[in-house]
């Protein structure tokens, strides 16, 4: 029986000092068993790095482990970088990335104090009147603390998973950011290349022509024409600078590179297109299976669910304390006791905070469906921009590049005949120019859509069309031939 509802007449029973005992041992061995983990929460993280990426991740916590990072870094930018060791790079040295990991240190220790009772509270007090003194000393515990203590260590264990799929995520998309980016950085620097060769041959139209007004082979229109696209060649070799200049910064940034290091190296050309796309035939229920937003998603909705049964149990018991007394005086015997102080539910009875929990509940709920209908809706569509990139890409290289090549061999022939004038060679290696860039851009596209493909499968991919230098392959394009 509660010790606060006695029946009237009933007299009290003494206090059995060994259950009191027991309760404040339970108490003091609960709040103290709770205490931080050897990794910091640090190696489900880890082993999503190494699952989905092959990678290695390390977690910078002491000058130690900076000075590992660093000796890393330099082995990786003595050679030209790979795609993989740029992502590994960024893996290691990002310090956005390892600024994201210190949220697992500060959420276990969060979870750790949130484990730990709080401090006993004492408190003593003397008093008199006259002759008679008067000392009370009481010894108070949380005890609705110490109740619902497993049901809290639960739900922040679960806070825990979350912070750590919420890390992962962010490892992951750091990993599809800085393969899209150097893929980038890449094609631009490829186009770069192409850029200078249209301007040289810009440059020598116009002084070849320049040359043929002045001894009257050349009319004003022609010569107007030569110089319009040298103006344009070298208004998009600007662009094409600054295209290899900015994309080259965003890769220097997502690398976590600064000083001497931002000269990494590059290799000269994009990969080779595979020989043959992906084949993905389940690739709906793969992702549901593995993308972790999606567990994410039905891990807050678990942890609302559970949060919804500590409302209901916890909802009459809003303020509840143990405490020890002792009273005594110099005249009086002493008193010893103890005691048992609850909240009255007469106004309050807790409904409305059950009411906001189920609400909560059934908004985690839909939250974590429309996060599965978004990941199958992306990853068809990653899959789909996979497939047509391929087909584009291996459409330039197949049939596009070829003819471009077969027909600059047949005006050479031409040339070399003089059946055809300078002029007309120069307009047709600019057309080649143009060709053989754009089958850069393709090549760029379909890597990058191949980053968003693997995103897409582990986590929510940034599907936006990617930029390249504007104009570029237009402006290639030879005017007025």
């Amino acid at each position: 029986m509660h010790p606060d509802l006695r029946l009237p007449g009933t007299a009290p029973r003494a206090p059995r000092r060994g259950h009191l005992a027991a309760l404040v041992a339970g108490a003091v061995l609960l709040g103290g068993c709770a205490g931080f983990s050897p990794d910091g929460g640090f190696g489900p993280v880890e082993q999503a790095a190494r699952q989905h990426l092959g990678k290695e991740l390390r977690w910078a916590r002491s000058e130690a482990d900076l000075d590992s990072i660093a000796q890393r870094v330099s082995e990786l930018l003595a050679r030209p970088l790979t795609v993989d060791d740029a992502v590994q790079l960024a893996l290691l040295n990002n310090r956005g990335l390892q600024a994201r990991f210190q949220e697992l240190g500060i959420t276990e220790a969060e979870i750790v104090q949130a484990a730990r009772l709080p401090n006993p509270g004492f408190s003593f007090g003397r008093s008199s009147r006259g002759d008679e003194r008067e000392i009370e000393r009481s010894l108070h515990i949380n005890l609705a603390r110490l109740l619902a203590m497993p049901m809290v260590q639960r739900l922040e264990a679960r806070r825990l998973q979350d912070a750590q799929g919420r890390v992962a995520l962010d490892v992951l998309s750091l990993a599809a950011d800085t393969r899209k980016a150097y893929f980038q950085a890449l094609a631009a620097e490829e186009t770069l290349r192409y850029m200078r060769q249209v301007a040289q041959a810009a440059d020598a139209g116009a002084e070849l022509a320049r040359r043929m007004e002045q001894v009257g082979n050349f009319n004003k229109l022609q010569r107007a024409r030569e110089q319009g696209f040298h103006a344009d060649a070298t208004l998009r070799l600007a662009q094409a600078q600054q295209a290899q200049r900015s994309t080259r910064e965003r890769l220097t940034r997502l690398l976590g590179l600064w000083g001497p290091q931002t000269q990494f190296m590059l290799p000269q050309r994009l990969p080779d297109l595979p020989q043959a796309p992906l084949e993905l035939p389940d690739i709906e229920p793969v992702a549901l299976a593995q993308r972790l937003d999606v567990q994410g998603a039905k891990l807050a909705a678990e942890q609302t669910a559970r949060h919804l049964g500590l409302t209901r149990t916890t909802r009459f018991v809003n303020v509840l304390e143990l405490g020890l007394l002792r009273n005594s005086s110099n005249e009086a015997p002493t008193q010893r006791g103890w005691e048992i102080s609850v909240e009255l539910p007469l106004f309050d009875w807790g409904d409305a905070r059950v009411a906001r929990a189920e609400a909560i509940y059934m908004q985690a709920l839909h939250r974590a469906a429309q996060t599965a209908i978004n990941a199958r809706s992306e990853v068809r569509e990653a899959y789909t921009g996979y497939r047509s990139a391929y087909d584009i890409a291996r459409h330039h290289r197949d049939e596009i590049v070829p003819l471009s090549q077969r027909i600059a061999e047949e005006n050479l022939l031409r040339y070399n005949g003089m059946l055809i004038g300078v002029f007309e060679l120069l307009a047709d290696a600019r057309t080649q120019i143009a060709t053989v860039n754009a089958s850069i851009e393709a090549l760029r596209d379909f890597w990058i859509a191949q980053a968003d493909l693997d995103m897409a499968l582990i986590g929510k991919p940034d599907l936006a069309a990617a930029a390249g230098p504007a104009g570029t392959t237009a402006a290639a394009q030879p005017a007025g031939h």
